[in-house]
């Protein structure tokens, strides 16, 4: 394996420090370093390097092209740093991290409130919940449990499924105003917000009903459900969303449902984890949790 080029720690806050003051006082002030060893340490960061980080112009320090580029990478380097160190101060000497893969909206919506109390029951397991838009690889470790839609089949991981969902389309009630539908392709007269993880909702909820649209495809698409209830909400358009994610808006009347065909959804929620995890206390913990959730709470609602 080739010998890493690994400056210090040292050597990059002085660095860091130079570059966002543009001054080595200023620097060794804030560092409580003498000048020359903030100097001396940006010298070896530059031997190093086989660059010249900094430059003098008419007796100021500035930043040469490869400094500023540099600078970036190094900023988030120090960043990651302080926020790995800050985050092992939050953990006792008997906590166990659970880090946990969730879809945005889904984790917003149904996961974290569901999580309610988990840790006064389990205080010895540290959460560690992430946002991802695509499935991460439990083999690796990248994650010890996952939540996503599908089909229930992921190589190398036990699969078990939460609850199944309908789509329903929503939009705001002021978009409606002294409208009235007679079927359901008027609803075409306005925009169809499309989500990107479920492209074919709107052409298969057509479908579902014998019909054909040809703006089924046709306008601004979301990354997230979130943004598409949000977008909805705000009048931008028609959403077609899981019902679930709703409930609350619909209660409230913030949206409203302008045609009532729900169609069920082809797959399902799961939650995941590797298949040689299955006996590790902290994943069994999480998973026969979400799991008494489903059966209590009766998701989705009847």
């Amino acid at each position: 394996m080739p010998k890493r080029l690994m400056p210090s720690t040292a050597a990059l806050q002085c660095f860091e420090a130079a570059a966002r003051h543009l001054s080595f006082t200023r620097a060794a002030q804030e560092l409580n370093l003498t000048q020359s060893a903030v100097s001396k340490q940006v010298a070896l960061l530059e031997e190093m390097l086989g660059r010249a980080l900094f430059m003098r112009v008419r007796q100021r320090l500035q930043l040469t092209p490869a400094g500023a580029l540099y600078l970036a990478e190094v900023d988030k380097i120090l960043t990651q740093i302080d926020m790995s160190s800050r985050y092992i101060l939050s953990y006792g000497g008997e906590t166990e991290v659970l880090t946990v893969a969730t879809q945005p909206t889904f984790g917003a919506r149904w996961l974290v409130p569901n999580l309610r109390g988990f840790g006064r029951q389990h205080p010895g397991i540290h959460l560690d919940i992430r946002n991802v838009l695509e499935p991460l690889d439990l083999i690796r470790a990248k994650a010890d449990v996952a939540f996503f839609f599908g089909q229930g089949t992921w190589p190398g991981a036990t699969c078990l499924e939460l609850f199944r969902e309908e789509v329903v389309p929503v939009c705001s009630p002021e978009l409606l105003e002294g409208q009235a539908f007679g079927r359901a392709q008027d609803l075409t007269v306005h925009t169809l917000l499309q989500c990107t993880s479920r492209p074919e909702a709107w052409h298969e909820w057509f479908l579902a009903q014998g019909l054909q649209s040809q703006k089924s495809y046709h306008g601004p698409r979301f990354d997230t459900f979130t943004m598409c209830i949000r977008a909805a909400q705000v009048g931008c358009g028609i959403a077609l969303v899981p019902r679930y994610l709703v409930e609350e808006e619909l209660a409230e009347g913030k949206l409203v449902v302008p045609w009532p065909h729900a169609m069920p959804s082809t797959g399902a929620h799961f939650v995941a984890h590797a298949e040689h995890a299955a006996e590790v206390p902290k994943v069994k913990a999480l998973v026969r949790w979400v799991l008494d959730r489903c059966v209590n709470r009766a998701w989705p609602p009847a």
